[in-house]
């Protein structure tokens, strides 16, 4: 079965079982046992490649548990923050600073960017700190949920400093620099920068459509949740008192600290430059370092300040991995499942079919990657489980090494279309912490933000044509912005006289 058509059937497998069942675990295990029969000819020797090729050699890969470290010290850190209120403390202090509906919209959207570490961190953070400000300034909590979601998954992966950019740069092919190809993709991404224009853009104009006018109306008069009762909130209970500076603080020590550790992992301290150094980087060396240090500081900084006891700065370790436990299940899974189709020889299969013919519509993968991987997010609620079922695929089809520009065009294509599908399905995770962190109701979110979600999806769809023609990341993210500023034109002018629309500027002169 080497080399053959068999080497691609274990993430076929896990694709549609994931699209059958809606659950991405079990999905990505049955494909690597698929793997681990194909490969070994014997009971025992399919057990022997599972585990100890597979799944423990994921695990015993130093890259591998790097990164898996990270998301513990990051789980403790975001723990660390809401405990001790300092996010509380914010939210308090934004909403006596904030004044109207447009300002609330952009702060949020502010610090949801400014929150690139991680999109657990981003959700956890961004609802708790401006539910005070949206209610003050009469913003419904579906749309909360909207802001809080699109500056969440969108920004991650963006932010090469992010625990997004270290779990793509683990899929990256041995030899290849992980973190130089997550760079590379971030121009062509472009459903996470047109959702953020998006996002912005609709906010300057006061404009709303679809399910969400409805839920702005009524926030306008009062009714922040439309008659819906409100979901329970999952944010960490409050035991200190902090001030604005315990949110502050821990931030700006977590970037900086792994900007420290990143460009020390690429021997900027041995003489290296700054740029070289950052590119050159171990993601999960970097990332490790960084958040333990900030981790260390953190406890600290709140022990020093008498914000929180040693006791409950120690609690918050073990809440904080409880926390990232779906995050390295599904990293752990999916990288043993790459491990399954390495070696089946999938690579040179693919490489094979490709020099075969077929090259007549390579051009037009990109936007094919970009839909497949909506798709697959959608049905199985996860980004990081369709990364790591497409990006291995995506790189065998256009190596790295042949230097073809679609190859990055297309690695990008899986990462928003993952993004894109992780953003409209209700069972990613990210959508329910975004409907808890705005304590809105989870169904409420979905419906409002479907028709904002699919918009900015089919403009990102076009602007994959057009990069899979002419292959240049400035000229495709001009047409894109082109596109999503004609389609925000028309919704503002051709809707502005239905009932599907709200003109806002009249509602707020009325208040």
């Amino acid at each position: 079965m080497y080399g053959t058509f068999w080497a691609l059937l274990p993430p076929i497998v896990a694709i549609l079982l994931a699209l059958i069942t809606k659950e991405v675990y079990s999905s990505l295990f049955i494909g690597i046992i698929v793997g681990g029969v194909f490969y070994a000819t014997s009971f025992e020797g399919t057990i022997n490649h599972i585990f100890s090729d597979g799944l423990v050699a994921s695990l015993s890969d130093s890259y591998n548990v790097g990164i898996l470290v990270f998301l513990v010290f990051l789980g403790a850190i975001v723990c660390l923050m809401n405990k001790a209120g300092g996010s509380a403390a914010f939210g308090k202090w934004a909403s006596t600073h904030i004044k109207s509906r447009v300002g609330a919209q952009l702060a949020t959207v502010l610090l949801g960017v400014l929150i690139f570490i991680d999109d657990y961190f981003n959700c956890l953070t961004v609802g708790s700190v401006m539910r005070p400000v949206t209610d003050r300034n009469k913003i419904s909590r579906a749309k909360l949920a909207y802001l809080i979601d699109a500056t969440a998954a969108p920004i991650c992966i963006i932010a090469p400093i992010s625990s997004w950019a270290a779990a793509v740069s683990g899929f990256a092919p041995e030899g290849t620099n992980g973190m130089w190809l997550f760079i590379r993709a971030i121009p062509y991404n472009f459903y996470a920068i047109l959702t953020i224009i998006m996002m912005i853009g609709m906010a300057v104009c006061k404009l709303e459509f679809g399910p969400m006018a409805r839920h702005e109306k009524n926030a306008i008069h009062g009714d922040l949740f439309s008659g819906e009762a409100i979901m329970a909130s999952d944010d960490e209970e409050v035991k200190g008192h902090g001030k604005v500076i315990d949110l502050i603080v821990p931030i700006i020590v977590l970037i900086a600290s792994c900007v420290i550790g990143m460009i020390y992992s690429g021997g900027f301290f041995s003489g290296e430059n700054f740029v070289n150094a950052f590119a050159s980087s171990d993601a999960s060396v970097g990332l490790m370092l960084g958040s333990f240090a900030a981790l260390v500081i953190c406890i600290a900084f709140y022990i020093i300040r008498r914000v929180l006891p040693f006791r409950d700065c120690m609690d918050c370790i073990t809440e904080g991995f409880k926390a990232m436990v779906p995050a390295i299940t599904i990293l752990t899974l999916a990288w043993t499942l790459k491990g399954m189709t390495d070696s089946l020889g999938a690579a040179e299969y693919v490489a094979a079919l490709v020099d075969s013919g077929a090259k007549s519509f390579m051009n037009f993968l990109p936007a094919i990657v970009f839909v497949i991987a909506a798709f697959l997010a959608f049905a199985t609620g996860t980004s990081w489980g369709t990364f790591g079922i497409l990006i291995p695929i995506c790189l065998k089809v256009f190596p790295l090494e042949s230097g073809n520009p679609l190859a990055i065009i297309c690695v990008s294509a899986c990462m928003a279309g993952a993004v894109c599908g992780d953003h409209c399905s209700p069972i990613s995770d990210t959508t329910i912490m975004s409907s808890a962190g705005a304590q809105c109701n989870h169904i409420n979110h979905v419906s409002t933000q479907l028709p904002y979600a699919i918009s900015c999806a089919v403009v990102s769809f076009i602007t994959y044509l057009v990069a899979g023609l002419v292959q240049n990341a400035i000229v495709s993210l001009i047409v894109g912005i082109i596109l999503m500023a004609v389609v925000i034109a028309m919704a503002k002018v051709i809707l502005s006289n239905r009932n599907s629309i709200v003109s806002l500027d009249d509602e707020e002169a009325t208040e």
